[in-house]
């Protein structure tokens, strides 16, 4: 029973990473939208405390998803997407790049430039997805490589009593540690390329 079990969740976990293929071309053409607030609001999560820093909204093609469940932010953003839009969601330079998550980083590697590495920065980003609602975790559960995607909600910053904290990336203009956007998602949904 306990072999049926375990069978199953590897099946479940192979066909929720199964990468889904868009048409040929770019397909996502807009850059993120971001609005910045002057005075954020405060929203409780448990123990966090999130502190609202910009209206987000975005279209983009998942690059890559990793699940977390482990680490320090995992009970609050249980998911990361690396997501790409602009050149970043043409399948044609997708196939030159090597993409990877891991350790809440996103990696790329290519052997050959198939468009200017600052294009690749500023056209791709790596996300902590921190879900709104119940209805929203269920929705980035079932989000597959290769999909486009449309989600709104959040950049926000998050602390902890005991003097944990993790801020979001405010720009995508820039790499490295600190980089990432932490998103508190509100809506997301499968978009048409």
């Amino acid at each position: 029973m306990l072999l049926a079990v375990l069978v199953g969740l590897v099946v479940l976990h192979g066909l929720r990473q199964r990468p889904r293929v868009p048409p040929p071309g770019t397909v996502v053409a807009d850059v993120p939208r971001q609005d910045d607030l002057d005075h954020g609001s405060r929203l409780q999560r448990g123990d966090f405390t999130l502190t609202t820093r910009a209206r987000f909204e975005l279209t983009a093609r998942v690059l890559s998803r990793e699940d977390y469940r482990f680490d320090a932010g995992a009970a609050l953003a249980p998911v990361d997407l690396a997501l790409g839009w602009g050149p970043m969601s043409d399948g044609a330079v997708l196939a030159k790049i090597s993409i990877s998550q891991g350790n809440r980083f996103y990696h790329w590697h290519v052997d050959e430039f198939p468009i200017p590495r600052r294009d690749i920065e500023t056209s791709s980003a790596n996300m902590h997805m921190i879900p709104a609602s119940d209805v929203v975790r269920r929705a980035l559960e079932r989000v597959h490589t290769g999909e486009v995607v449309h989600l709104q909600g959040f950049l926000v910053d998050a602390s902890r009593p005991d003097g944990w904290q993790w801020h979001t990336s405010m720009t995508r203009e820039d790499t490295g540690n600190g980089a990432c956007e932490l998103v508190y998602v509100e809506d997301i949904a499968e978009a048409s390329p």
